[in-house]
């Protein structure tokens, strides 16, 4: 059967609207209980500063747009955003990501959430570029998840493709994945992939294994993608190999568990994506500060 007329995997386009409802709802949680006091206490009315965006340590930045976006929401006067270094630039200590002249109380209220914001996404890409160089060369790529966090979704798999990674499915209308629950529920990894394919034959369909077996019995379907779940390297080396020999076509992904010293360990064994969760559930924040 031939796989569905359908990407590897989908792209994200960012939504100006909703993400001013995100810094809506993060500028409530820092206004809810009344204006910015300490800066109204401290700052004359009508005072503006210069201020840039510095980098602390080393790391790739993402999301600088939303420091714009955030400012447009509080500022009470004009302001200018310069990007220093746009979206997916390296940076190191000291480096400038960017220049701001704004009302200085319009700074100050804005400042966290601007800095949570791109703190987070620019860890997220910072991560996600160590483990792009991790497996450089191999032609393998690094995938997210949907283990991300609420409301975050879209933002963090914008970063994820900033820092050179591609994203797995949007959410669970986008394509199938067979997990492991579901393989139980249906009886079988034949019975789970024969019924989505049946049901939905136009989505990309990919399924997971815990076994070689288990990928022998698929291989002759000729699936669009099968996820290894806990392989060794040895094991997914055999996968490849098999599924080269039976259904070259479908695409495999490693998952599991990976850690970044293993990543070139999987990506030489012809496996086409390492899926790495923790891109978008555990970066660090890359450290950025706002300096007058």
């Amino acid at each position: 059967m031939t796989p569905p007329d359908t990407p590897a995997f989908p792209t994200v386009e960012i939504d100006p609207e909703a993400v001013d409802r995100l810094i809506a709802t993060a500028l409530d949680e820092d206004l809810t209980y009344g204006p910015d006091i300490t800066s109204r206490a401290t700052v004359p009315s009508g005072h503006r500063s210069e201020a840039r965006i510095v980098s602390r340590q080393s790391g790739t930045i993402a999301g600088l747009f939303v420091v714009d976006r955030v400012l447009r929401q509080v500022a009470t006067s004009e302001f200018r955003v310069e990007e220093v270094t746009p979206d997916g630039t390296r940076v190191g200590p000291g480096d400038v990501v960017a220049r701001i002249e704004a009302g200085t109380r319009d700074l100050l209220t804005a400042e966290r959430t601007l800095l949570n914001l791109l703190t987070h996404l620019s860890g997220i890409a910072s991560a996600t570029a160590r483990w792009v160089d991790a497996v450089e060369g191999t032609g393998a790529q690094i995938r997210d998840s949907r283990k991300t966090l609420p409301g975050l979704r879209l933002l963090q798999k914008y970063a994820v493709t900033t820092g050179g990674g591609v994203n797995h499915r949007l959410g669970l209308g986008d394509r199938a994945l067979i997990k492991d629950n579901h393989v139980v529920a249906a009886g079988g990894v034949l019975p789970a992939f024969l019924a989505v394919r049946e049901q939905f034959p136009d989505k990309w369909c990919e399924i997971e294994v815990d076994t070689l077996e288990q990928l022998d019995e698929l291989l002759p379907e000729q699936p669009d993608e099968i996820l290894l779940d806990n392989f060794e390297p040895w094991m997914v080396q055999m996968a490849v190999q098999r599924r080269d020999a039976v259904s070259p076509g479908t695409l495999l992904e490693a998952s599991g568990g990976l850690t970044l010293d293993v990543a070139a360990d999987y990506a030489r064994t012809g496996v086409d994506y390492l899926a790495v969760g923790s891109l978008t559930h555990s970066a660090p924040a890359l450290d950025l500060g706002l300096d007058f």
